[in-house]
């Protein structure tokens, strides 16, 4: 397929740029009322895709199956799609603070660093994309506090804005990532932080809510730079929801890296190479996942993510293998897929290998008519943004 088949019109308003909230009124025993917003990420809107009999619902339905107009599904509507005893598999990877900003020696000029991932532990070495690279040059030294005791130098050049760094730091290693960390910000994407108003000034600005609302609930091993973003909607309470219906939860883990947002840079999508990701299954997963598959029970892929890492794995047979390693598999229309009969995702950028995985899965029609449904019906985008359930039905 190609590229720009993908494409669709997303009015910049529809990017969501914090956590789906919802507001309250509450009023004293004066009569004074005070209105705030409570973060609810369980609460955004859901699109229903039905790949068999081709149909899309948005809508909640009577006792008689008519859809209520105006009444929108959400997430917490999933569970009358699932069964006691299917399974939803997440990925637990955790989220570092990645993104630094440091200045260069001599000039004082602003330069952000953002870690992608430990080469040497005993050397301090780190993969690194710089901005702006240009400025960037071998042998530069760049200081990250104000005290001046984090500091890295810059020993090689990967890329155009890949750096190789050593950080000047002689202290035990837990204590070095401890102050690497303490100093760094969560990995937003930058269709985030960079996002402008209509007068072009940024109107997205950090908070100290950030790093807690990028990380998923159940994260557990560290080592992604982007959050596996459909796993931020669910909360403890829609975890607690999926343990009273009888939903399974398996876990496997996939750092998710920032190949995910580059643009891809070709028309024909069989051209293009992802980057590798590390990924982990084990062998409780697999067993979980593989009982579930043969009783004849659902498995849901909740996220892109996790998709990506269960058709790295999966045999022949149609179940799941155990896995340490890396995967840089790239999931485009037309694809046949092994193991998950349903999946949970959130809705995407255009042209994003996000949608293009969505498409594969669901069908590019019928997923790309929901998405332009969607766009019209301000439903909205990204990671903090609404999401859409496919059901193999």
């Amino acid at each position: 397929m190609k590229l720009s088949q993908f494409d669709f019109n997303l009015p910049d308003a529809q990017v969501a740029l914090y956590p789906h909230s919802i507001e309250r009124t509450v009023t004293n025993d004066k009569g004074e009322k005070s209105i705030f917003r409570i973060k609810r990420p369980d609460e955004c809107r859901m699109v229903v895709v039905h790949k068999k009999s081709q149909t899309i619902e948005f809508f909640k339905t009577d006792e008689k199956g008519k859809p209520l107009k105006g009444e929108y599904l959400t997430l917490v509507d999933i569970f009358k799609y699932f069964n006691e005893h299917d399974t939803f598999i997440f990925n637990n990877t955790k989220v570092f603070p990645a993104r630094l900003y440091g200045t260069k020696e001599k000039t004082d000029a602003q330069i952000e660093v953002f870690l992608l991932r430990e080469l040497n532990q005993e050397m301090r070495l780190w993969d690194v994309l710089v901005e702006p690279a240009r400025k960037i040059r071998i042998g530069n030294k760049l200081f990250f506090d104000e005290s001046g005791s984090v500091v890295a130098e810059v020993i090689d050049n990967t890329t155009s804005r890949g750096r190789t760094l050593r950080f000047l730091y002689d202290c035990p290693h837990d204590d070095f990532k401890r102050d690497l960390f303490a100093i760094g910000q969560a990995p937003l994407p930058r269709y985030i932080i960079d996002h402008k108003d209509k007068d072009g000034n940024k109107d997205r600005p950090v908070t100290e809510e950030d790093f807690d609302d990028f990380q998923c609930i159940f994260a557990e091993h560290e080592g992604a730079v982007t959050a596996p973003s459909t796993g931020l909607h669910f909360t403890r309470q829609m975890m607690k929801r999926m343990e009273i219906h009888g939903i399974n939860s398996a876990f496997i883990t996939i750092h998710t890296g920032l190949g995910n947002f580059n643009d891809i840079e070709v028309e024909d999508l069989s051209k293009h190479k992802m980057d590798s990701e590390e990924m982990h299954i084990n062998h409780e997963t697999c067993e979980l996942v593989n009982n579930t598959k043969k009783k004849g029970n659902h498995v849901c892929a909740i996220g892109a993510s996790v998709l990506k890492a269960t058709e790295s794995s999966v045999g022949t047979d149609g179940l799941l293998k155990e896995f340490d390693g890396w995967t840089n598999k790239f999931i485009f229309p037309p694809y046949d897929f092994g193991l998950a009969d349903s999946l949970l995702v959130n809705l995407y950028h255009p042209m994003s290998t996000m949608l293009m995985s969505t498409c594969a899965f669901g069908g590019f029609e019928l997923v790309m008519e929901a998405y332009r449904e969607a766009s019209k019906n301000g439903y909205m985008f990204g990671c903090f943004g609404d999401v859409m359930l496919i059901k193999n039905d």
